[in-house]
C-alpha cells in the first residue's frame, strides 16, 4: 500500500524543530534539555540529519524511556 502526503505535510515535517518534534511526542523538551545535556545535543544532532519519522523509527523505545522520565505535565 501507497501512502501519498501532500507538499503542506512534507514541508511540515521538514521544518518542524526538534523541540516541536520532542513536544509532539509527549516529551518535555526544556526538561530533558536540563537533565541529559549531552543526550540532548546528541539526538537534535541526529534529528536535523534525517526525516522525523525516521528518527522516530531509529529511536522509538529510547522515546518511551525518554517520554516516561520526562513527560509533558
Amino acid at each position: 500500500m501507497w501512502l501519498f502526503f501532500g507538499a503542506d505535510a512534507v514541508k511540515k515535517a521538514e521544518a518542524m524543530s526538534f523541540d516541536e518534534f520532542l513536544t509532539s511526542k509527549k516529551i518535555d523538551a526544556d526538561r530533558f534539555r536540563l537533565a541529559e545535556p549531552q543526550h540532548y545535543a546528541e539526538w537534535k544532532r541526529i534529528f536535523a540529519q534525517m526525516h522525523p519519522e525516521s528518527f522516530t523509527a531509529q529511536k522509538k523505545f529510547l522515546l518511551n524511556d525518554t517520554r516516561r522520565k520526562y513527560l509533558i505535565r
